[in-house]
């Protein structure tokens, strides 16, 4: 990058961080569109039925997947140091892969390069296990997203699939959760989009899931497509839904309805 391109760059971003703090108090998580009810059930880790996930996860941190590999405590020791903050940071410009992977496929990729094991299938009850894990570590921490300049194309693309129509009901995501935020759907409350809590146990589905799982049950309701787990779609969709929410406070593993 040229170093007028590098300074235009740090400018943009420094100028989006200072306009998500202004408005930082018009913005909400989807805990604070839940029932107190279910806010207490979060809040509580003896409660949060997440905290099983976690605890697998754990195990799985420190256990070696087979005698001949090394477990990911072998390289990155203990993870309340050594992953604190690192959930925040996601999605990440992947050098090998030329695009963003979110947290999940980074632990894939450690899986398959790393300890030369199969990588898990998407939303695998160990891949959720472990990310949930991994994320704990940053609970608290401020989701500080999209610092590196190769993230701008994946960026602009999220945005713009963030608001284009799709499906039969003719409908973007940006109807819902900026027009209609805080309404109800079928019942439910609209959320703003800002994915602070994933992966998430949803009392819906009984058990753990990501955010893309979350994104595929969006567009069955709006009639379209689904996208394919890890598609650059994808990406580029986490990509701008994170940098929507940089600076707020991660509460993953979280509890939704």
């Amino acid at each position: 990058m040229r170093r007028g391109q590098a300074v235009a760059f740090a400018l943009t971003t420094t100028l989006a961080a200072s306009a998500n703090v202004a408005a930082a108090d018009l913005r909400k998580s989807g805990f604070e569109f839940m029932s107190p009810a279910t806010q207490a059930m979060q809040r509580d880790d003896s409660q949060n039925p997440a905290m099983l996930w976690v605890k697998d996860g754990e195990a799985l941190w420190n256990q070696p997947p087979d005698p001949s590999a090394k477990s990911c405590a072998a390289c990155h020791g203990d993870a309340v140091k050594s992953m604190r903050g690192v959930a925040a940071a996601y999605p990440a410009f992947d050098a090998g892969a030329k695009r963003p992977v979110n947290l999940a496929e980074r632990i894939n990729l450690c899986r398959k390069s790393k300890q030369q094991q199969t990588p898990w299938p998407p939303e695998h009850s160990a891949l959720l296990a472990l990310e949930s894990f991994v994320a704990l570590q940053s609970r608290g921490m401020p989701i500080a997203p999209y610092r590196d300049p190769r993230l701008t194309p994946f960026y602009q693309r999220g945005e713009q699939l963030f608001r284009q129509r799709m499906g039969q009901l003719d409908l973007a995501c940006t109807h819902c959760h900026d027009q209609h935020a805080g309404k109800r759907l079928g019942g439910a409350l609209i959320p703003q989009a800002h994915p602070t809590g994933y992966p998430i146990y949803r009392l819906e589905w009984q058990g753990m899931g990501g955010l893309q799982r979350r994104i595929r049950a969006c567009m069955t309701g709006v009639r379209a497509e689904p996208f394919a787990f890890n598609a650059v779609e994808m990406a580029e969709l986490e990509t701008y839904l994170a940098a929507r929410a940089a600076g707020m406070p991660m509460d993953a593993p979280g509890v939704r309805p």
